[in-house]
């Protein structure tokens, strides 16, 4: 059977997922799996759609140090499961001012998005490396590039653009948006579980290591909390979200700190895991009695709430707010802290059905709707993937 591997690759792991196609151009998960520990514990390990085990096998640190070497390794795995494969979609985080939908990749297409590797350097080289590493070995596999920034593209010029000369824009510095590729697979869902919502006002927040929301009007993407790089907006793992641009340039003339190590600061040392001096991980947070671990989360949920305010004004009001990614789908604590501090939104959390991690966790008196919908961003990826293969 036809199939298309999905790649999503990043500094030290690359998650991937083999979609059968179906008859009738539908699209069915065969394997789920991960390569991760990539130059510390190399592991790939993956599993089939029912859960049995299909592969789990360590490398050493030397034979699989970086992430071309990590799909390499992957490959040699995926080549032994006879698959007859149409495509490979991969995640890429910024595709700049070029691009604002999935696009087949070439050499120009490569050449481009490696002009936007300083706006998200924690993830377009890695993103852009697993393309590479297959275009080395398998020249003429078709492989598509889906972009976090495109699902946000058709912002208005007020929601686009900063306030700073004409120049600047046309150069390609705008505000941009990303986790589009979570937004617009939220955006499908809402769909089929609440259909009235089809054409709403509904805010989302997307709360993983990378943290980030969005306003959705009739499905569309209006304005988003990041901007020109995905540090921008809410607090996250190692990512300070919000900074007065004012703290970099005292950083660097007061602090004689140079631009690799200010970049250094903001990506890694940050966010929560900066707030806290513990971790980036909120589970550890919330086990945590330390005051820093405290601190980081009242943060966390305070940023969120502020955030929520500024797209319900976008939006001139909300429906609903929607939960997903990581935090968002497994942390009931966040979940109740985040429904109490909007309740003049007209939001009543629903205890047990937010302890359950039900899909509608509001009350029945809840003016606006609050829902748990996981996230998908693979299957997305695949679709687009499809498409692109059906109209070639």
């Amino acid at each position: 059977m036809d199939t298309i591997l999905v790649v999503n690759a990043g500094s030290s792991s690359i998650k991937f997922e083999i979609f059968e196609i179906t008859g009738g151009g539908g699209l069915q998960v065969r394997v789920k799996g991960q390569m991760d520990g990539i130059g510390t514990h190399p592991r790939l390990h993956a599993a089939s759609r029912d859960g049995a085990p299909v592969v789990d096998k360590s490398y050493d640190a030397h034979s699989v140090a970086d992430v071309p070497a990590a799909m390499a390794a992957t490959g040699d795995w995926l080549r032994t499961q006879e698959l007859d494969l149409r495509a490979v979609g991969h995640r890429v985080v910024h595709g700049g001012p070029d691009y604002d939908r999935a696009v087949v990749v070439d050499e120009t297409v490569l050449g481009r998005l490696d002009q936007y590797t300083s706006l998200a350097p924690l993830h377009q080289p890695n993103n852009l490396a697993a393309i590479k590493t297959i275009r080395s070995r398998r020249p003429e596999l078709t492989q598509v590039a889906c972009f976090d920034t495109a699902f946000h593209r058709k912002h208005s010029a007020v929601a686009e653009r900063f306030a700073i000369p004409e120049k600047y824009y046309q150069a390609g510095v705008r505000r941009y948006g990303f986790h589009g590729l979570s937004y617009e697979y939220i955006a499908g869902r809402l769909r089929e579980i609440a259909p009235d919502l089809a054409d709403g006002r509904v805010i989302v927040a997307h709360l993983g290591s990378g943290a980030s929301m969005c306003a959705l009007a009739g499905g569309k993407s209006i304005e988003s909390t990041m901007g020109f790089t995905a540090l921008d907006g809410l607090p996250m793992g190692t990512r300070p979200g919000q900074l007065d641009p004012g703290v970099l340039l005292y950083l660097f003339s007061e602090k004689q700190m140079t631009p690799h190590e200010i970049e250094h600061l903001l990506y890694h040392e940050s966010g929560l895991k900066g707030l806290s001096g513990i971790s980036n991980d909120m589970r550890e947070l919330e086990a945590s009695q330390a005051p820093g671990a405290a601190l980081a989360i009242d943060y966390f949920v305070y940023r969120i709430a502020l955030n929520a305010g500024m797209l319900a004004a976008a939006l001139g009001g909300i429906d609903a707010f929607v939960f997903t990614a990581g935090i968002g789908e497994n942390s009931p604590l966040i979940r109740e802290r985040v429904a109490a501090k909007l309740g003049w939104l007209g939001i009543t959390l629903d205890p047990p059905a937010n302890a359950a991690a039900r899909t509608l966790i509001s009350d029945r008196s809840s003016r606006t709707r609050l829902y748990v919908v996981p996230t998908n961003e693979e299957l997305m990826i695949a679709q687009h993937t499809l498409a692109l293969l059906s109209r070639a």
